[in-house]
């Protein structure tokens, strides 16, 4: 793998791939936590003689031109952050964009509308997302990937256009990779794994990759009611996926087979109705009200929950153990934060939902070992799948 420090770009357009995919509310960016990730690999084309043509996506405009996905904002915080002005043309591709990105002068930065606002991008035609990359090849010299949030889309700036540039790993998908080995080769031990958020379907294949090789399994957030359905308890109107009970039952199973410790809530916080200021009651879990329905662990779980974390030596968290943005809810996740920064080893906040979380629940990005940039590409490369991103580009 040849390393960004190595390679010349003095007087070279490069085209780089950012995860600039922030979470935005009526044109305001509520966390810019991925913009300040990208910043040491433009801040080091920069510094080496480069001019950049920056493409990035946001949500899932699904090939159209929507004004409230506009990066807009994006160049906006960009330029703040780099103390420069960002070059902005509002289009993803065409005449006015070929022509900037060719009057680029070392050190100018030019970043493309949302990249997805063109529907080659995600297209599933191969030979529709090679003509897109190939518009895309000829604004730019040499090709730097650093989108980690999108290695795990086999997108036209992401796959196909490494294979037709120079091309390398930025800073950041370096780090992720290297972070991501620790966690899947030879792991310092008790190696302990949280996770948290909606749906069992979204984390079954994490979860079964990661029996053999966990010590420790945590299960929060929303998922933990087909856990406990699938223990017999009652649930209540918590959120469940019936289809998946018979396949939480293997897994619970499985665990205790190869000597796994499952660790599961023993108290819930309940309330009426899904919305910030229901009342919160704090009920055992095997004693939830049919009318209720489960929105935090409790305190007594997040507490052993803790003292799990803190034994291990390294740790990877992904999806909140309750409703964080509502503060009647926050308290399991803010728990499970408050262990992870007391980790002697490594911890890893696994991106999406957790680090927005970790951001809004007022903890540094420097409380934890390492906070992802991307929740799918992890969770997808600790499954053990090849990420088309990183295969193009050789890691």
């Amino acid at each position: 793998m040849s390393d960004l420090a190595h390679f010349d770009v003095a007087g070279k357009r490069v085209f780089l791939r950012c995860d600039l995919n922030v979470p935005l509310k009526d044109g305001v960016i509520k966390d810019d936590g991925r913009i300040k990730a990208s910043l040491p690999t433009i801040q080091a084309l920069i510094e080496n003689g480069a001019s950049l043509v920056i493409a990035a996506h946001l949500g899932r405009p699904k090939g159209e031109a929507k004004p409230e996905l506009s990066l807009a904002p994006v160049a906006q915080r960009l330029g703040e952050l780099l103390g420069r002005q960002i070059i902005f043309p509002g289009q993803v591709i065409g005449e006015a964009v070929t022509t900037a990105a060719h009057n680029l002068k070392p050190g100018q930065v030019l970043l493309l509308e949302n990249i997805r606002f063109s529907g080659a991008e995600t297209s599933k035609d191969e030979s529709e997302r090679a003509d897109f990359a190939a518009q895309l090849a000829e604004l730019a010299d040499i090709y730097v990937g650093d989108g980690f949030g999108a290695v795990h889309r086999k997108h036209a700036s992401v796959f196909d256009l490494p294979k037709l540039l120079p091309h390398v790993a930025g800073k950041l998908v370096a780090a992720e990779v290297d972070v991501l080995k620790k966690l899947t080769q030879n792991p310092q031990r008790p190696y302990g794994v949280v996770l948290g958020g909606a749906k069992v379907s979204d984390k079954l294949a994490v979860i079964e990759n990661l029996l053999g090789k966990v010590d420790v399994l945590a299960i929060g957030g929303g998922m933990v009611f087909t856990f406990l359905k699938a223990q017999g308890k009652e649930i209540g109107t918590s959120l469940v996926e019936d289809e998946m009970v018979d396949v939480v039952k293997g897994l619970i199973a499985k665990a205790q087979e190869q000597g796994v410790k499952l660790v599961l809530p023993t108290d819930i916080i309940v309330a009426p109705t899904f919305s910030a200021d229901a009342t919160p009651t704090l009920v055992a879990a095997d004693a939830i009200p049919e009318d209720q329905m489960g929105l935090d662990i409790g305190p007594e779980s997040a507490k052993a929950f803790a003292i799990e974390i803190e034994k291990c030596r390294t740790v990877f968290w992904n999806g909140p153990m309750g409703v964080f943005e509502f503060a009647n809810f926050a308290a399991g996740t803010k728990t499970i934060a408050t262990a992870l920064t007391k980790v002697s080893g490594i911890s890893v906040v696994g991106g999406g939902d957790s680090a927005a979380a970790v951001r809004a629940l007022g903890f540094a990005d420097s409380d934890f070992g390492y906070i992802s940039t991307g929740g799918g590409a992890s969770l997808e490369y600790l499954e053990g799948k090849e990420l088309p991103g990183l295969q193009a580009l050789g890691l």
